[in-house]
């Protein structure tokens, strides 16, 4: 693994707010209203500790998210109370995806197996998520939730994060805490302001989402997604209850050659991989029902500096193989509210309690970024230069025969290398 060392300054200290900001004191400022920052607001906001979360959107409201709730967050929420609520929402469920290669479907892993209330990955509007976890989180008078809220600055002295100041539609906004907390995204502003920068890997793809609409003569997916490889590409579609969403894998830095060839080109190349689909593609006919994800993988050698903590996407950038980004993120905040509840009451946060958080994460983040990037060097992009649709080789096959070894990529992608617990 390529290390780095953290040698930036924190900052230089900010000058003086004007009169006309205005201030206000908390003990935790979460800044990211996404499923690490809203967990964490929510299992500290019931333990007593005071916390304001800012999020810069006016809502939760973003198309494309990660929606996968695997079965490590669904216990999570069973212990919260909230996992009836999260399950009466309108979601589909993964239990065993069916991939079409050229030598017949092969299931990556299986969570039928697996020993838990939740065998399977609930596919939730990640919106809703929030909106649940929030008003949880509400219900506790010591709990503030500020939308629009754009932060510009970390308030820094003598060396330690004291805070940060934000700008929304009403003014310019001071929030004074103990601990400030980065979880606001891949494109953290915190983790700028901190100085950190995180090592990125380059994963040989990219990813067109779309949507497509349920028929009666549907592909069959009785594990509740579907997807071929092959020809170049891949194609993946996961069950949403009324229609299908659907990603196409390609080769990073090819969209230019993919759009060129026009929206009948991709029709024709989804086709190509997944017949059943010939009629569920008519429905795109504009570029604009598509849209582009990045893919990236990076992760921070250092999450914490004295006064601030990073978490999430914030502090490591998952690859969407497996779908496990939403779910380490939550692990990350249960684990941080399980080291950092008691420090943030007695109000003496010190540097090696942060540490901590990051020591008990920092291992399974790079294990299963490890897993993801073997995953991508080893199939999916020798896939995408092949114009021949995918065998999966005979040993893969026979690994998955193996009663000990097959439940391993389900317990992996279910729970990563540990299972998190929220502690009383």
């Amino acid at each position: 693994m390529v290390m780095a060392s953290m040698t930036a300054p924190i900052a230089v200290p900010s000058p003086a707010p004007s009169a006309t900001v205005s201030r206000s004191e908390t003990t935790c400022c979460i800044v990211g209203g996404g499923p690490a920052g809203a967990m964490l607001a929510l299992l500290l906001a019931r333990r007593g500790v005071r916390v304001t979360l800012l999020e810069m959107h006016k809502d939760f409201d973003r198309e494309f998210r990660g929606d996968t709730v695997h079965p490590s967050t669904l216990e999570i929420l069973d212990q919260l109370g909230l996992a009836e609520r999260v399950h009466a929402l309108r979601a589909g469920k993964v239990f065993a995806p069916i991939i079409q290669a050229a030598n017949g479907a092969f299931s990556p892993f299986d969570l039928h197996r697996l020993r838990t209330k939740y065998p399977y990955i609930l596919m939730v509007h990640q919106k809703l998520l929030l909106e649940i976890l929030t008003e949880e989180a509400g219900k506790f008078p010591n709990f503030q939730l500020r939308m629009g809220a754009n932060v510009t600055e970390l308030i820094v002295e003598s060396g330690a994060v004291h805070g940060v100041r934000y700008a929304s539609e009403d003014g310019t906004h001071e929030v004074r805490a103990l601990l400030t907390v980065g979880a606001d995204g891949r494109f953290s502003r915190v983790r700028s302001l901190a100085g950190f920068e995180p090592i990125k890997t380059s994963p040989p793809m990219d990813v067109l989402w779309f949507r497509l609409p349920r028929l009666p003569e549907d592909p069959d997916a009785p594990g509740g997604a579907f997807g071929g490889i092959g020809k170049g590409h891949m194609v993946i579609g996961l069950d949403r209850g009324d229609y299908w969403q659907a990603g196409y894998v390609i080769l990073k830095g090819s969209y230019r050659e993919v759009r060129a060839e026009g929206i009948e080109g991709l029709r024709r190349h989804i086709v190509e991989i997944v017949p059943q689909l010939e009629k569920h593609v008519k429905t795109l006919t504009d570029w604009h029902q598509v849209m582009l994800l990045s893919v990236e993988s990076s992760r921070c050698t250092q999450w914490y500096k004295p006064g601030l903590l990073l978490i999430g996407d914030a502090a490591h950038v998952m690859s969407p193989i497996g779908g496990v980004g939403i779910n380490y993120a939550i692990q990350d905040a249960v684990v941080a509210a399980n080291i950092l509840t008691k420090p943030l009451l007695s109000g003496q946060m010190s540097v090696e309690k942060l540490k901590e958080v990051q020591s008990k994460r920092e291992w399974p983040t790079r294990l299963i970024q490890f897993v993801q990037t073997q995953a991508q060097k080893g199939i999916l992009a020798n896939a995408l230069r092949s114009q021949q649709m995918l065998s999966v080789p005979w040993y893969v096959r026979a690994f998955f025969r193996i009663p000990f070894l097959r439940d391993l990529p389900a317990r992996l992608i279910a729970f990563g290398p540990v299972r998190v617990r929220v502690e009383n």
